[in-house]
């Protein structure tokens, strides 16, 4: 019974997150270059402004976050996306510019931490429907230089699925969902303004 009523609870709360972030998340989605990824006839120099931005994320993700969050999530290490970006832009002959910070409230708490990760986190999975657009365009249909949007390839779905369960195991010990989706709003809006801000 008790399992139940811990499933219970545990769901409430990923609804409750998804749902207080559906606006942040909305918005940034709906940028242009958010957009301009998932156009049929793509372009490579806005894939490679794209993967550029991302980098700063995820830049600044390993920094800020990463150590915060090293006793918590147990995989910590096998998330970070960096190195994949680097390669793709190499094999696509263009260098990310100097790294922008994206998060600089560096005067954070894991539960906020952990609601930065969710977001970062949630754009692996999403990267998987982005990927059938970007395997279309000339260039990038070998298999080549799509290496951060493969995500975790095939095992992307249980990585996620870890993530949530290390996530509301620590909300459910802690009691901090407000805090953690306060997190999860601060990188969307983080994420919007470090896109429009820095638009090509």
């Amino acid at each position: 019974m008790t399992k139940n009523l811990d499933s219970s609870i545990t769901l409430d709360f990923l609804d409750k997150l998804k749902d207080q972030t559906a606006s942040a998340h909305k918005k940034l989605e709906s940028l242009p270059v958010s957009v301009s990824i998932l156009f049929p006839n793509m372009k490579i120099s806005d894939y490679c402004h794209y993967l550029s931005l991302m980098y700063d994320v995820h830049k600044s993700t390993q920094e800020i976050v990463f150590p915060l969050l090293k006793n918590h999530i147990s995989d910590l290490e096998e998330r970070a996306k960096t190195p994949l970006i680097t390669d793709d832009l190499s094999f696509l002959n263009s260098t990310e510019n100097d790294s922008i910070p994206v998060f600089k409230n560096q005067d954070i708490s894991v539960p906020f931490a952990l609601g930065i990760l969710y977001v970062v986190e949630g754009s692996t999975l999403g990267g998987r429907f982005i990927l059938k657009n970007i395997e279309t365009i000339p260039g990038l249909d070998q298999q080549k230089g799509v290496s951060y949007f493969t995500g975790y390839g095939n095992k992307t779905g249980s990585y996620w699925k870890t993530f949530l369960n290390d996530l509301t195991t620590y909300e459910t010990e802690n009691e901090c969902g407000d805090e953690i989706i306060e997190g999860a709003v601060y990188a969307f809006d983080c994420i919007y303004n470090h896109f429009l801000t820095n638009r090509k």
